[in-house]
């Protein structure tokens, strides 16, 4: 060989090794960065910070980060971005094949996704695909290991690990901290018990939507919330933005909730001093208050007391203790307790209740039995609750250690609240809530149906029923609102809580009182004078 040859052969070998050495430099840029170029992801270390569990008071896991893979690709390395993205398509068909062949296209490009939070199974099918410049990056994604328990409450994150709802969103700092566990006040035992009648009550009663909350009457810590329908956080960016799963009907949904309220209304007048237990009223005919006509629903008699009008939700009965209140009072009532603002939870999404411009006498009427005030469940119930709490409102909380948001707001003095709990008991035992009793169990409630607003009017076929209850009613430590939206008529027809509400809300204690630890014992809580001792009408059975 001639000297010109091996120089020549010489310098075709030191080009081609430049060029394997500016190819290997490039990727090991790529393997060590696996964001090339402009336009990429951040560095795999950033990607894989952990953010923290989320557990139950008990410290049992509802929500981890684990370990996934994205599929990203340079298009300058794509042949055929049609060719490619059609592949793609027959693996995840989720994806729009246009856009995607037309991103793979982009030569000028050298980073673009192509599917985040992969399955091992989508992996294995992608790289089976055998397609160059692609390649996968291991990412930290949230999974929720009890799939739709708790699922609203929980919320959910994007791909890139940020809070979009509930918990996620509500202590998104602390938890992209990545310390240690975040623990709720909720109950896995308890909550799964609610989730579980709220379904039963969904294929009995047919319910477009429904909600449950079991909270400590002392604390206000939610031992259990509930929502229907469910939502699985795992499968949040395949629900869309409008399915009614993604609502937590439980704080995020206002209702008029019907004759639920008229504890509060006896409660307000016996602390105002406006009546007292043993008070009769006349209820034998509609009452007329500026041309409204108040009704019942069922022939009760002719007079009746405060248990009895409690016992068989008399609406008459109740806009008489009202009408003795006044609307000035009620409102200050109303305003005490809660029910004209948001309920205060650590979560986002309370709804603000729906409060009438002024409470002129029909309005306030209608008002003291549960219509023409819109709220949230929540809202209702952390002001109910001050009945087995010796009069004491104490602010919900979701955050278990949190502490307290100022002091208890006295709503009523703890010799009313004795008095509407024995009342509430002889609701259970011989009124519209006879459904809801739980035998050991000693349930005080009350049962609430309502029909649903239309403009002009109210419509007669659609109701919203509830049941709100403490219990033991001896030494009430926690309090029940179930509340179900539109049940169908079942056995006579009826559509009232009294035939849905309660019987849901009796399985749900059922099924928690031994879980909390209240022990069962037969020993009734009986009225305590002549005048909580009325006999019920045997016509009054809703």
């Amino acid at each position: 060989m001639s000297e010109a040859s091996r120089h020549r052969t010489r310098l075709v070998g030191l080009t081609l090794g430049l060029l394997f050495v500016l190819l290997a430099g490039r990727s090991g840029y790529l393997a060590l960065s696996d964001a090339p170029g402009r336009g990429a992801a951040p560095l795999m270390t950033a990607a894989l910070d952990k953010r923290a569990d989320i557990v139950d008071r008990n410290g049992e896991l509802l929500a981890t980060s684990v370990v996934s893979w994205s599929l990203w690709a340079n298009p300058r390395l794509v042949w055929d971005g049609e060719e490619a993205a059609r592949r793609l398509v027959s693996v995840f068909p989720d994806l729009d094949e246009a856009v995607l062949a037309r991103r793979l296209s982009e030569s000028r490009r050298e980073f673009v996704w192509v599917k985040r939070g992969l399955t091992p199974r989508q992996r294995e099918q992608v790289m089976a695909l055998g397609l160059e410049a692609l390649d996968f990056r291991e990412e930290s994604r949230r999974a929720y290991p009890r799939g739709v328990l708790a699922g609203q409450v929980l919320g959910y994150t994007n791909v890139d690990g940020e809070g979009l709802g509930g918990v996620e969103l509500a202590y998104d700092t602390s938890l992209r901290a990545g310390r240690a566990p975040l623990r709720l006040t909720l109950d896995i035992g308890a909550q799964a018990a609610l989730e579980a009648e709220l379904a039963t009550a969904a294929m009995d009663y047919d319910i477009i939507g429904g909600a449950a909350i079991l909270m400590e009457t002392a604390t206000g810590e939610i031992r259990g919330m509930a929502s229907w329908p469910p939502f699985d956080p795992n499968r949040a960016s395949e629900t869309p933005a409008n399915d009614p799963g993604r609502t937590n009907r439980a704080i995020g949904a206002v209702y008029e909730l019907g004759s639920v309220f008229k504890p509060l209304t006896v409660a307000a007048a016996l602390e105002a001093g406006v009546v007292r237990p043993n008070d009769r009223f006349d209820i034998g005919r509609p009452l007329e208050v500026r041309g409204f006509r108040v009704r019942d629903t069922h022939w009760i008699g002719q007079h009746a007391d405060l248990t009895r009008i409690l016992a068989e939700s008399s609406n008459i009965g109740t806009v008489h203790v009202n009408l003795a209140l006044g609307p000035q009072r009620q409102m200050q009532f109303l305003e005490r307790a809660g029910l004209t603002r948001r309920a205060p939870i650590g979560l986002p999404g309370s709804a603000a209740p729906l409060v009438p411009a002024r409470l002129d006498e029909v309005t306030a009427a209608t008002v003291s039995y549960g219509h023409g005030l819109s709220v949230t469940p929540l809202a209702f119930l952390t002001a109910f609750a001050a009945l087995g709490n010796e009069g004491r409102m104490v602010t919900p909380k979701i955050l278990a250690g949190e502490a307290s948001v100022g002091e208890p707001v006295r709503l009523i003095s703890a010799e009313t609240a004795r008095i509407m709990t024995v009342m509430m008991r002889e609701s259970v035992i011989n009124g519209t809530g006879r459904r809801g009793d739980v035998p050991g169990y000693r349930v005080a409630g009350k049962t609430g149906t309502a029909e649903k607003p239309i403009p002009g009017g109210y419509d007669r076929s659609r109701n919203v029923t509830s049941f709100a209850a403490v219990f033991p009613a001896d030494s009430p430590r926690f309090a029940l609102i179930v509340t179900l939206d539109e049940p169908k008529p079942i056995e006579d027809g009826s559509m009232t809580a009294g035939m849905n509400a309660a019987p849901v809300a009796g399985r749900v204690i059922e099924r928690v009182a031994p879980l909390l630890g209240v022990d069962p014992h037969f020993e009734d809580l009986r009225p305590a004078s002549s005048a909580l001792r009325s006999p019920p009408d045997p016509r009054s059975e809703l």
